[in-house]
């Protein structure tokens, strides 16, 4: 174990249960090959939520929690619960881990904080890469550290570049048609960032009234050719192509669409707060 706070408490994670959540039965070496299997495993089992924030409950980052909550209880999380246990997943396995900090865009030329969790990852003998398993809207597999680098999945397509000797974008575009215009997701720099830095970053966007994720569900899983979205009471459906079907639940509707969509099973009191909480 890192004793100087600088690890990810790989060593305390229960990877068997891990790895049946994320149902994923490959190979374990730390090969490119594997990473890219764990994270799509990851992305398309473990929803993107934000269901603590929203109710007013504190969101915990230490890693016996997380594994309470994702793993045995089969609920999800935001950035910085997805990247703390993917991260500890990662290094117990082998894998170079260092944790990155990045500014959201989604379009936006606004200068906006370093808010949002990924992972730089090294793989022996094969690079450098980014995982970004905490975005909700984000790539389902690893994309290597190189400018002008490509991903496609899930129907949607993402690259990698570099705007500055310390700044890197990464972007999507839908899959169909290949031609479509890119959307600049978020930038970041390679600056490492420490659990004790996602801490402090956690407490203000889960609890700061100004935080996206403060007073509304925000809910992302992605299928085999879609992403399922919920915000608030807008259930969305979003195409390769773009387009995307939405539905305006009634507030009472909201917690069997989480169920029967995203897999999220909350208990009666929750249940019966956030329907109070949803206009």
């Amino acid at each position: 174990m890192d004793h100087t706070g600088r690890g990810w408490d790989g060593q305390t994670l229960d990877l068997a249960a891990y790895l049946r959540r994320i149902s994923y039965e490959g190979d374990l070496t730390p090969t490119v090959r594997t990473l890219r299997g764990l994270q799509r495993a990851h992305a398309e089992a473990i929803p993107f939520e934000n269901l603590e924030a929203a109710l007013g409950h504190p969101v915990p980052l230490d890693l016996e929690t997380l594994q309470d909550k994702m793993v045995f209880g089969e609920r999800g999380g935001y950035c910085y619960e997805h990247t703390r246990l993917f991260a500890a997943a990662l290094e117990q396995l082998g894998f170079g881990v260092t944790g990155l900090a990045s500014r959201v865009r989604m379009g936006s030329d606004k200068l906006r904080a370093a808010t949002h969790a990924l992972l730089l990852v090294e793989v022996p003998g094969e690079g450098r890469w980014i995982c970004d398993v905490g975005f909700g809207e984000g790539a389902t597999e690893p994309i290597e550290l190189v400018h002008g680098a490509e991903s496609a999945r899930n129907g949607r397509r993402f690259l990698l570049e570099r705007l500055t000797a310390q700044e890197w974008v990464l972007r999507s575009a839908p899959g169909v048609p290949a031609g479509g215009d890119w959307l600049d997701l978020h930038a970041f720099t390679l600056d490492p960032r420490y659990p004790a830095d996602y801490v402090v970053i956690n407490h203000y966007i889960s609890t700061h009234p100004n935080s996206p994720f403060v007073g509304r569900p925000v809910v992302r899983l992605p299928g085999p050719e879609v992403l399922y979205g919920l915000t608030g009471t807008a259930l969305t459906v979003r195409r390769p192509d773009g387009t995307v079907e939405e539905r305006l639940l009634e507030p009472a509707e909201v917690p069997k669409a989480l169920e029967d969509v995203f897999g999220i099973r909350l208990g009666p009191a929750d249940t019966a707060a956030l329907v109070a909480r949803l206009p």
